[in-house]
């Protein structure tokens, strides 16, 4: 099974990315995912289910570690050729 992340973390800051935006990225750009694509409002990621819930255990772990008060994530199941 192949999943997608989407995720934010939160508070926002406009001038530069806080610690936690940073931290959850750097989970997701080395976790070995496919399509992984940063942005200042939100970031996705793609891969084997296995890969994406360990990311994700990660991602909110460390993200809250790092000072997020917020992580809002949606998780899709892709259809088999999508994505």
């Amino acid at each position: 099974m192949r999943l997608r992340v989407e995720f934010t973390t939160e508070p926002f800051d406009l001038d530069e990315p806080p610690r936690h935006a940073l931290v959850a990225r750097e989970v997701v750009e080395g976790a070995g995912l496919d399509a992984v694509d940063v942005g200042p409002f939100g970031n996705t990621a793609e891969g084997g289910s296995d890969a994406v819930l360990t990311a994700v255990d990660a991602l909110l772990r460390k993200a809250l570690d790092a000072g997020a008060t917020r992580v809002s994530l949606q998780l899709n199941v892709i259809a088999e050729g999508e994505g």
